[in-house]
Formats: C-alpha cells, sequence, structure tokens
C-alpha cells in the first residue's frame, strides 16, 4: 500500500470519528436517549466526576480487555490499533459537547429533530470508518471476537452487544440514579437506523473508493470475451411454486444435449463457501421479509471484515453461474440466474407460471407433499422468491418484461412448452454451440 494512501486512510479514518463523536454529542442534546454504544458512560456521568469523553474512553478500555480475554492466543497485536482510537473518540466527545454547547432545544419537535439528526450525523462516521478499512471501535470488536470465537454470525454477535449494553446502562441507571437517564426512544431509534443510514451512504458514495482502493482492471480482454458469449447457450428458468420449471428445464436440457444445473448448483455451493447443505437449502432463493432482513444487515455496516452470510451466499452462487457458463452450454433453474446473466447477449430467460389449482394439484401429487396446500403456503413462497430477487438484483421477480418469454404452463404439457421454447431459441440471432 502507497505511503499517501495510507495517510489518507487515516486522515478519512480521524474524520469519521469526529463525525460519530459530533452525533453523540447532538444525542446528547437532544436528551431523548444515547446510542447503546454510550449509554453506560452517559449513565455513569451523573454519578462519577468525569466527562463523558473520559468514561467512554474508560469503558471502551473495558472492552478492548473483554476482547483479549476471550481471543486469548487468537488476539492480534494489530487490533491494539483501537488504543488511539478509544483516545481520539472520547477527546473528540468531549470536544464535540463543547462545540454544541449553546444548542437550545425547548420542546420534543426539537428534541426529536435533532436525534434523527444525531443518527445520521453518527452513521455518517461509521461509513468514512469503515471506508477507511484500517480497524473499528471496540464495541465491533468485541461483536467481532464473539463471532470468530464462537461461531456465531456477526450480525447476531453485534445485537447481543448492543443489547448488554442497553440492560446494563438500565440496570446502572436505577440502581446509581434510582430513575432513567440516557436510555429513551432515541436510543432504539438509533439502534435500528443508523447502522440502517450508513449502508445507505455506502450505496451511494462511491468518490472514496478511487482514493483508497485503486481499481486494477483484471477483467478479460475483448476477444476472450467475445468468444466465450459466442459459444454458449444459456437457458434461465424462472419459476412459481409448483409450476413444474424443474421439469421442463431438465427435458429441455436433455433435448438440446446440453448440462441441466438446479440441485447441482447446491453441491458445488457447499464447496466453494464453507456453508453446511441444510443452511444453503434452507436460505437460498427465499427472503421471508425484506424489511426484517434489512433491519438484520445493517448491523453488517459497521465494519468491513464481515458480509451478511445471505449475501455471500448470493455472490458465491452468482460467481458459479458464471464460471459454469463461460465453460458450457447449459439450463439453470431459478438463482436469479437471468438478472446475474443480463449482459449476456446467449442467455434466453423464461419464466413459467400457472394457475393454483394446477399448482397445488401438482405440489400434492408428483412432490409427494402430504398435506393439502393452501393458497396462502403458495402465496408465501413465490413472495419469499420475489423478496430476494428484489434485494439482490433491484428487479420485479415476476415482471414479464424481464423475460424473453413467459408461459401459463397450466395451458401447455412439458412436451408442448419445451418444444416452443427450443423454437424460439432457433430464431434467436445469436451464435452459440448445442
Amino acid at each position: 500500500m502507497k505511503k499517501n494512501t495510507i495517510i489518507l486512510k487515516i486522515i478519512i479514518f480521524g474524520i469519521g470519528l469526529f463525525v460519530m463523536a459530533l452525533g453523540v454529542a447532538l444525542s446528547v442534546k437532544a436528551n431523548l436517549g444515547v446510542s447503546p454504544i454510550s449509554c453506560i458512560p452517559y449513565v455513569y456521568c451523573f454519578k462519577l466526576p468525569f466527562t463523558l469523553g473520559t468514561l467512554t474512553i474508560f469503558f471502551n478500555l473495558i472492552l478492548i480487555l473483554i476482547q483479549i480475554g476471550i481471543l486469548r492466543k487468537n488476539y492480534r497485536l494489530l487490533q491494539l490499533l483501537q488504543l488511539p482510537v478509544v483516545f481520539a473518540f472520547g477527546v473528540f466527545i468531549d470536544l464535540a459537547l463543547h462545540l454544541v454547547s449553546g444548542l437550545n432545544v425547548s420542546n420534543y419537535y426539537w428534541q426529536a429533530l435533532w436525534c434523527l439528526m444525531s443518527c445520521v450525523v453518527i452513521a455518517f462516521g461509521v461509513f468514512l470508518e469503515v471506508k477507511a478499512k484500517l480497524t473499528y471501535l471496540p464495541g465491533e470488536g468485541l461483536a467481532m471476537a464473539i463471532s470468530d470465537t464462537f461461531n456465531k454470525e456477526f450480525g447476531k454477535a453485534k445485537i447481543g452487544v448492543d443489547s448488554a449494553m442497553v440492560l446494563v446502562g438500565l440496570i446502572s441507571s436505577f440502581v446509581f440514579l434510582k430513575q432513567l437517564e440516557g436510555i429513551r426512544e432515541g436510543t432504539i431509534v438509533a439502534a435500528i437506523s443508523v447502522g440502517f443510514i450508513a449502508k445507505y451512504f455506502h450505496r451511494r458514495i462511491h468518490f472514496f473508493d478511487s482514493w483508497l482502493e485503486p481499481v486494477v482492471d483484471i477483467s478479460p480482454n475483448a476477444s476472450e470475451l467475445e468468444s466465450t458469449l459466442k459459444s454458449n447457450l444459456v437457458i434461465t428458468i424462472s419459476r412459481e411454486y409448483g409450476s413444474g420449471g424443474f421439469e421442463i428445464g431438465k427435458q429441455l436440457a436433455k433435448k438440446l444435449g446440453i448440462s441441466f444445473y438446479d440441485k447441482e448448483i447446491i453441491e458445488l455451493t457447499t464447496k466453494e463457501s464453507g456453508f453446511t447443505l441444510d443452511y444453503i437449502q434452507q436460505n437460498e432463493q427465499k427472503l421471508a421479509h425484506s424489511l426484517l432482513s434489512e433491519l438484520y444487515e445493517q448491523n453488517y455496516a459497521y465494519v468491513y471484515e464481515k458480509q451478511p452470510p445471505l449475501d455471500v451466499l448470493f455472490l458465491v452462487q452468482s460467481k458459479i453461474i458464471r464460471d459454469i457458463c463461460s465453460k458450457e452450454s447449459c439450463v439453470i433453474v431459478g438463482r436469479c440466474a437471468n438478472f446475474i446473466l443480463k449482459h449476456n447477449p446467449n442467455c434466453f430467460s423464461v419464466f413459467i407460471h400457472a394457475n393454483k389449482n394446477y399448482r397445488k394439484d401438482k405440489i400434492t401429487h408428483e412432490y409427494k407433499i402430504k398435506s393439502e396446500v393452501t393458497d396462502s403456503e403458495l402465496e408465501k413462497t413465490d413472495r419469499e422468491r420475489a423478496n430476494y430477487c428484489l434485494h439482490y438484483t433491484g428487479e420485479n421477480w415476476n415482471n414479464a418484461k424481464n423475460y424473453h418469454l413467459t408461459i401459463d404452463r397450466s395451458s401447455y404439457d412439458t412436451d408442448e412448452v419445451v418444444e416452443i421454447i427450443t423454437n424460439l431459441i432457433k430464431k434467436q440471432d445469436v451464435k452459440y454451440i448445442i
């Protein structure tokens, strides 16, 4: 890494720390509750003769000691970078409190406004800190230690750490102050929104990337890419639950003499991702609640070393799909393959749908489902697939504009559908090998 880049990272990280400290100061002035990481030092400000910045330093030093106790021999000396960060953060908090000391908050409306503003400011500070990729605050470091040591998802560890801080703050407040201080509705708002807003900044602000991470072009040259695209035909089959997309895809691949991929992608994913077979089967191609997923994934906006498991799963499967298509012609069922391969001119995408009675009958008699399938179960599965697609591609899964062909399976048998697709492919103005 170039010396200038390191200096720039340190500067951006330092700015991020100060911005976060300013956000903490604004939350204090709003007086609707501070963020989970600040609630314990804030409560003890009322009991001990120290400033909030000083108590923040003491508290974060304790968190570092807990990290060392959890990681033991796995604790890396590089993580001691948190020490100067802790001292700087504490100093910045006291400085920021001094800067906003003249801010008057006269009523609940202004309290709420400054509370929300503090969340945005803290989130921007988190964004800058993560962009710098130097280290992280001890709160996130503790969640990382728990995640790595006990093999827990970072998001769950982060929620656990934040919840523990709020609980200790609550107990301390009632035991030592005999009343609730520092933990109110603003604490909940901060816990939910800061990571979410930071994630938004990550998606929208990209000019730091060219400064901090120079891009190296490792893409294939034009002739290599053209050769690959002209040689391999890819047919993607997206389908409603119970519409028979699997059997159509398999018979189509057999007719054309090309490979077929559905469950095979799961096996390849287990080898490349480290996820268990059960985890992949339970989580791929579906997202039960898009909003809840977003709220959970916002916990990952605080660090650069961890990604949400479902994101990792999608990225691994996307790579597998691209690798397959670069090597051979094939039919791929599901997994948003049509969106992953949308820039491939030799990709022919099909969406299979059918009426509910057809689907329920097929599921009951051909999929060997013992209990009767209800309309709500069909809608639930389709909604999970649609949520998954929208979350990872930004596109509507069942929008006909996203496909070359949509077919109502209840109007045709398998052979007829395969014949329709085959005839349409032959009319496409592309060069491929079957």
